[in-house]
């Protein structure tokens, strides 16, 4: 395998073509000046990509136009009729653009990254529009991005500024895969053929949503998990966002995203520039597995601060303590969780100002001193002599209306002057668009790390967006979609640089803030609040598409669940928590000796796999729809190692039990199962498979740990 990207002009044919380890992107400027997509598919070489260039068009009908479809940024203006990807009103009213090529660059920014950018203007306004790419010697991911600026002196209006637009050959047919959901239901895997005309995913939440999540993949309908191509694309935004897929008359399939919502536009100023996330791209082959698999790799190694970092055993207080925190409670249950083999000690919501419910106290970050009288310093002392590290729960964003922040400042929230002021779970949102709110926020939670020295954080977001207006702003309401989220990131970025060792948990009301923009500036994220360990293998299964286990917050919790009233046996629960970090989450005052003599054992387990679990290759042996079993491999690069993780939640009588075939292993040699002493080769377990020996019954699950032998 070539592991060198090129991208490479070709002045006789006008086409740029960006060459990935596996893939290639062509896209050249046509004899109208428009950026115009030629390929995105396997590797070509420059005389292939010309001779797709120059293949005849398909004549078109008068009456038709273009869709967008095979325009590398389709724009507003001209006999255009599908989406938009960059629409303008000027300060005249007119809304158009015509592309006037003005420059190109290709460099290295860094090494082993390279970087294609391509600058136009508008032929009758100065509005400046650079288009960028950017491949790394290692992925086969695409990062594409706009900016737009206004180079004149009077003001621009940005109807739509997406990051790209990414076309599709012609294909006998497209099914479109993407995951819905809702709170405590989140990242619920769809598959199924791409309508005619537009299929819009969003959000207009003002943050990335529990409801969708911005990603898509597209096929011909006829891939599998292990074979077929797929065309996918992961937008690195935070905030608003929309997506369009289109499928046009004429057989052709593409897509189109960025920031922002219907109904917001992108001021800007003289002088101002806009410059949009990241929406990557990745082609692949073989399957499902194989672009999963792709983006796991690029995640890790491109998107995460500390992606080859292995993430610790956790501990939350929330479900043993709820709000009724303090300090002796805190220490005794501690102490449980440092018997269980538990890494990081994480103290939940309570600890601060008036808190006693979710009624009060958000926003005053101080510990309560009926509850901790010396500050949080004893408890810190004493999670790190159980040889723990300590985190704690914040919620940065939010303030409760009884709170002495909120009485103090009133005018900080998102508010519209003379409208109702909506209360979501008795909670106002701070608007962090504002310079002052965010360097508040910037250093209350500076000093709060500075003073306890704390190892982890768990930032949540429990609400939407209402109300979204910015009164002392012009334009504010516009202007605090993007400005809120890049003010949230410049704090993250702050804290990071003045704290190295700090850790984040991107955490929303479980799955609500999740996409590639957070990832780069946390270490993990919590995946759902439902902690079913049953509903958790679906929501694991569409999280695990696109982002990898390494991110996955899954916790073991009591039962009966809070949420489903489910009773599930203890080694169910760890054996699905397992797929991701693996978490304690219950009320260990509660538990048996019993059950903490098993949990410590599974805890236990966990470490002498989790590397693989982490950092290894994730094979999907059989999923959670249609099969009774649900099996999931992870393998290491070498080959040297791998485990299973099985999970059958009920059991039909006279079932088939079929062995299940493993993948990623050298086939000439054999590997020992850890547990048994089993030894099997290579080529048995991946032609014919392992037989997984689950116990009888419903509930019913296993790990094995397989080793290669000499």
């Amino acid at each position: 395998m070539r592991t060198t990207t090129v991208i490479s002009y070709d002045p006789d044919t006008g086409i740029w073509l960006i060459r990935t380890p596996r893939t290639s992107y062509a896209v050249r400027v046509d004899g109208t000046g428009a950026p115009c997509h030629v390929a995105w598919g396997p590797r070509l070489t420059p005389a292939q990509a010309a001779e797709l260039a120059t293949a005849p068009a398909v004549p078109a009908s008068s009456f038709e136009g273009t869709s967008g479809v095979g325009e590398e940024l389709p724009v507003d203006g001209g006999a255009r009729y599908g989406p938009p990807s960059l629409q303008v009103r000027f300060a005249d009213g007119s809304r158009a653009f015509e592309w006037q090529p003005e420059e190109h660059r290709v460099h290295r920014p860094e090494p082993g990254v390279h970087e294609l950018r391509l600058a136009f203007r508008d032929r009758l306004h100065p509005l400046r529009t650079v288009l960028h790419y950017r491949v790394r010697e290692d992925s086969d991911v695409i990062e594409r991005h706009v900016t737009v600026r206004n180079d004149g002196d009077r003001p621009v209006r940005l109807l739509r500024a997406d990051s790209a637009a990414w076309s599709l050959p012609a294909l006998p047919g497209y099914r479109l895969s993407h995951v819905t959901g809702q709170w405590s239901a989140e990242s619920l895997l769809h598959r199924q053929p791409l309508p005619h005309g537009e299929t819009v995913l969003t959000s207009r939440r003002g943050t990335t949503s529990h409801h969708a999540n911005p990603w898509v993949m597209l096929d011909d309908g006829g891939t599998t998990e292990h074979q077929g191509r797929v065309w996918s694309a992961a937008l690195a935004w935070s905030g608003t966002w929309r997506i369009t897929a289109q499928r046009t008359p004429d057989g052709r399939a593409g897509l189109t995203g960025g920031a922002g919502h219907d109904g917001t536009v992108v001021p800007l100023r003289p002088g101002e520039e806009f410059v949009s996330p990241v929406f990557a791209g990745l082609f692949s082959e073989g399957g499902f597995g194989a672009a999963t698999r792709a983006w796991h790799d690029h995640i890790r190694s491109h998107v995460l601060p500390h992606g080859d970092e292995t993430a610790p055993v956790l501990y939350n207080s929330w479900e043993a303590t709820g709000f009724d925190v303090d300090e002796a409670g805190q220490m005794a249950l501690a102490a449980r969780a440092a018997r269980l083999g538990v890494e990081l000690y994480v103290l939940d919501d309570g600890w601060f100002g008036g808190r006693r419910s979710d009624r009060a106290g958000l926003g005053d970050w101080t510990p309560s001193p009926d509850r901790f009288p010396g500050g949080l310093g004893p408890l810190v002392t004493e999670v790190r002599r159980l040889g723990m590290r300590f985190g704690l729960w914040v919620e940065p964003e939010m303030v409760n209306p009884d709170s002495d922040l909120y009485r103090a400042h009133p005018d900080w929230v998102l508010h519209v002057p003379g409208r109702s002021r909506t209360e979501l779970r008795n909670q106002l949102v701070l608007n962090l668009a504002r310079a002052d709110v965010a360097e508040f926020t910037y250093d209350w939670l500076d000093r709060l790390v500075t003073e306890h020295g704390i190892d982890f954080l768990k930032w949540d977001m429990n609400r939407a967006f209402s109300e979204a207006g910015w009164p002392d702003e012009t334009e504010g309401h516009d202007r605090l979609w993007a400005r809120y989220v890049h003010h949230l990131y410049a704090i993250i970025d702050r804290l990071r640089a003045r704290h190295p060792g700090l850790r984040i948990e991107s955490c929303s009301g479980g799955g609500g803030r999740i996409d590639l923009g957070i990832l780069a500036r946390t270490d993990q994220v919590w995946t759902s609040d439902n902690t079913d360990a049953m509903d958790r293998i679906s929501i694991q299964h569409g999280f695990g598409q696109i982002y990898p286990a390494r991110t996955m917050g899954a916790w073991v919790t009591d039962v009966p669940n809070q949420l489903t009233h489910r009773h599930v046996p203890l080694r169910f629960r760890f054996h699905v928590a397992m797929a991701g970090l693996l978490a304690i989450g219950g009320d260990l005052h509660a538990w048996s000796e019993e059950e903490m003599t098993g949990a410590a054992a599974f805890v236990a387990e966990y470490k002498a796999v989790r590397h693989l679990v982490q950092h290894g290759a994730l094979h999907r042996l059989s999923g959670p729809e249609g099969e009774e079993t649900t099996v999931v491999q992870y393998a290491a690069a070498d080959a040297g190692e791998t485990m299973l993780l099985a999970w059958r939640c009920t059991h039909r009588h006279g079932a088939p039990v079929r062995p299940v075939r493993l993948r990623g292993l050298d086939p000439g040699a054999r590997y020992r199962d850890t547990r048994t002493g089993a030894v099997h080769h290579g080529a048995v377990l991946e032609d014919y498979g392992l037989a997984l020996g689950l116990p009888p019954g419903d509930w019913a699950s296993t790990l094995v740990h397989l080793t290669r032998v000499g």
